[in-house]
């Protein structure tokens, strides 16, 4: 939701800065997303008028313009099909930086002819999407009048992000409201007079659905001129980053963005019988004002008449009935339609417009009727006409249900203490309506108004006054605890969780937090997608499943670093993922992925592979206290892992960890690009952790030095190395510390077949020196338990 500061102070009566209105709708529950002033952007533009423009001499579709300019008259190349003598359009002088596209002018040839600047677009611009064509500004404009100044742009425009609950604050009147209610200044949006009808309308209105609309109303005005609306109009549109189409339809666009209440204009001469609001019907469908063809069900509202269907209720109107410069006689709509059906509706579509992103939400429900009395004075004043009689089918819903509120529950529910008529005014400028519920109560029965369906008891009460007091106000207090009361301990999975991110944040790891959902293109990639894993109600069309695992996220906010520059990224994440189970099989993984991009240097590090992700592995496994020794390694792995590249870490049947490379095709699938470390943890894989023994350990002389000892041997070239360390490890518990591959080697000395593996054991004594006779029996053990093993012999 965008608005300029002046169009805010055409409903608001106030001298604060526009840091303090900002930082008052902050406070007021407002979520502003940034305030921008086009002008700043824009410095460099100036209006010019086009003298003559004529064929360019080696280009079909190029113009070579004689252009009035600040600087003087100008020759540029211009490829616009509207470029023509007497238009006042765009002016960019070299050396300027288009908004648009990023590219800063110079002057050089365009197909053999020097253009020395250039005519811009809305596009270029990014005052709106249309790319056709250059700027057509007000012909009584003087040329070097700085654009800002000629668009009415240099005037700073609010970017504010809405809850879904707020729907009165999608009009610039709600916003008003609530900043006066703050304090801000006083609220001055006049109150619509009604304009009296001059004949019963011959076109009639009637809703054959009232459980999706309803409320209808229309009103026919004969003898309308429609054209370009006003500057004021149209400076006031661009402002927001909407197009300027006609006068009629952009007063329907101020009305929707000024009262957060959306309009539709038909062209009557094309209606044909009664215009209603129905349920759609199976084989139906219709053009739609933005070009598509839309097939609709009986799932959705539509608006017909005898012959057709002329649009999408509450959501876009049809090519067929818009109006045009030609259109003389209209009829203006204004409904009201169920919100959780529209919202249906443009999902179902993959269609939002500022109609459907409103009525999903809920309008106002009593300002039908005095929306159309507003649409029908603008109308009037710009355009002309002669209005009929209102029509209204249906009826207005029952307003929001009365409450009886103690204003003390302000100070019990959020710890600030407002008195009682303090609480009243609050709300009354809110626009709630408050009375006394007698004289012997300190009660108020509070009648919450038509655009605040919302509010649905005391604690909705409070939440408005102490916002509105200030959010900053309320005291800093732990919640009371019950004598003796003692907070639960972690589970052991919580505890895990939380060993497992401060591990990978050592290692270099950033956390990152992703949705526990994802596209089903990106679960298929990975294993998941099963039909039992759709979401009946996603967020969003692309998360529409339940992941499968954290990588997908993971990897593609890599991509995303990486689209801007950050090509290293490391990150991690601890959640769930979801199995293809019925029951969801959801389970806690710590993942990890890496798009390892060394920098381009004689002396830099080494492109990473599968055997740092190893490590980072263990490191981790060996902080969550799992039994690292007692892993073995395997090269099976699901799909989406690359064959050959990858490893998982088992314990029995149990598989603890996948580490490795991605698959290139599902990297592909994801639109990340390969080469990606990764590794995924399951958490609740690992053993339950023993119990803590009450017995002492024995003691150790500190002083006693450990040693090594070195071994190699002959084992078939497919035996993993995993295998002869890890019964190495075996051989003597008490005694063997750390065992280290050291040296692999396959060559002429070996049989084919054969390959010869070399570790180091490394042996600390406990209580006293090793003799001879004692490493020679540690050594014999080790030999034994691997030959056992791996079927390996020692090599000599």
């Amino acid at each position: 939701m965008k608005f300029t500061l002046s169009w805010l102070k055409e409903h608001l009566a106030t001298d604060a800065s526009i840091d303090a209105i900002v930082e008052t709708m902050t406070m007021t529950g407002l979520e502003v997303e940034g305030v921008e002033n086009a002008g700043e952007k824009l410095k460099a533009f100036t209006v010019a008028r086009i003298i003559s423009a004529a064929k360019h001499p080696n280009a079909d579709k190029l113009q070579v313009c004689q252009v009035e300019t600040a600087l003087g008259n100008l020759e540029i190349v211009c490829g616009a099909p509207n470029a023509r003598a007497g238009l006042v359009t765009a002016f960019a002088p070299i050396g300027t930086t288009i908004p648009g596209s990023g590219i800063t002018l110079e002057a050089r040839p365009v197909r053999g002819v020097v253009s020395n600047g250039m005519l811009c677009s809305g596009a270029e611009l990014e005052l709106d999407t249309d790319a056709d064509g250059i700027l057509e500004l007000d012909a009584a404009l003087k040329v070097g009048t700085p654009l800002a100044e000629a668009l009415g742009l240099n005037d700073p425009v609010i970017d504010i992000e809405v809850t879904p609950n707020r729907p009165d604050w999608l009009g610039v009147a709600g916003i008003a409201r609530d900043l006066a209610a703050a304090g801000v200044g006083k609220q001055t949006t006049k109150p619509v007079l009604p304009v009296p009808g001059r004949y019963p309308s011959p076109q009639k209105v009637a809703t054959e659905a009232p459980q999706a609309c309803p409320m209808f109303v229309g009103r026919l005005i004969r003898g309308v001129k429609n054209g370009p609306s006003p500057a004021w109009l149209q400076q006031r549109l661009r402002a927001i980053g909407q197009k300027p189409i006609s006068a009629l339809v952009d007063i329907t666009n101020l009305i929707t963005h000024d009262r957060a209440r959306p309009l539709h204009v038909y062209d009557a001469s094309k209606l044909s019988g009664v215009v209603r609001a129905r349920m759609g019907r199976e084989g139906e469908s219709f053009k739609a004002l933005n070009g598509n063809v839309y097939t609709v069900t009986p799932a959705m509202c539509v608006i017909a008449d005898d012959e057709r269907v002329l649009g999408l209720g509450g959501v876009i109107g049809g090519e067929y009935s818009g109006v045009s410069e030609t259109t003389t006689d209209i009829l203006v709509e204004c409904a009201l339609f169920d919100p959780t059906l529209i919202h249906q509706t443009g999902r179902a579509l993959t269609l939002t417009t500022d109609a459907q992103y409103r009525f999903a939400r809920g309008v106002d429900s009593g300002f039908v009727a005095p929306g159309i009395e507003l649409a029908t004075r603008l109308i009037l004043e710009l355009c002309g006409g002669e209005p009929s009689e209102i029509m209204i089918a249906g009826e207005e819903p029952a307003p929001p249900k009365s409450i009886t509120f103690d204003p003390d529950r302000v100070r019990q529910l959020a710890g600030i203490d407002v008195k009682a008529p303090r609480v009243r005014a609050v709300l009354k400028d809110l626009g709630f309506e408050v009375s006394g519920e007698g004289q012997s109560s300190k009660n108020f029965i509070v009648q919450p108004p038509s655009w605040r369906r919302d509010i649905e008891g005391p604690a909705d009460l409070v939440e408005e006054v102490a916002r509105i007091e200030g959010y900053d106000k309320m005291p800093v207090l732990a919640p009371p605890r019950a004598p003796g009361f003692r907070p639960p301990p972690a589970s052991v999975g919580e505890s895990r969780t939380r060993l497992a991110r401060r591990a990978a944040a050592a290692l270099g790891y950033n956390e990152a937090i992703t949705w526990s959902f994802c596209s089903r293109a990106q679960a298929l990639a990975f294993g998941g997608g099963a039909e039992e894993m759709l979401v009946a109600n996603p967020i969003a069309s692309d998360l529409d499943c339940m992941r499968p695992s954290a990588l997908p996220q993971l990897l593609a906010a890599a991509q995303r670093n990486a689209d801007r520059g950050f090509d290293d990224a490391r990150l991690f994440e601890a959640g769930p993922a979801y199995a293809n189970t019925s029951d969801g099989g959801q389970q806690r993984t710590l993942a990890a992925v890496w798009r390892a991009r060394p920098p381009r240097h004689w002396r830099a590090a080494p492109q990473p592979d599968i055997f740092d992700v190893k490590r980072d592995v263990l490191t981790v496994l060996e902080a969550l206290g799992a039994p690292v020794a007692s892993l073995q390694t395997a090269s099976d792995a699901p799909a989406h892992w690359r064959p050959g590249r990858t490893g998982a870490l088992k314990l029995g049947p149990k598989v603890i960890a996948y580490y490795g490379e991605i698959h290139p095709r599902a990297l592909k699938a994801i639109g990340v690009e390969a080469p990606a470390l990764a590794f995924e943890i399951f958490l609740d894989a690992l053993p339950a952790p023993r119990a803590k023994g009450r017995s002492k350990p024995p003691l150790e002389k500190l002083d006693l030095q450990p040693l090594t000892r070195d071994f190699a041997f002959i084992v078939d070239d497919g035996a993993p190395a995993a295998d002869v360390v890890r019964a190495a490890f075996g051989a003597d518990k008490q005694l063997i510390t750390d065992v280290n591959l050291f040296d692999v080697y396959r060559g002429e000395r070996m049989q084919p077949g054969k390959k010869s593996l070399a570790i180091e054991v490394t042996l600390q004594p406990r209580e006293k020196t090793l003799t001879d006779a004692d490493i020679e029996a540690v050594s014999a053990k080790i030999v034994s338990a691997v030959m056992k093993a791996t079927g390996g012999t020692l090599r000599g």
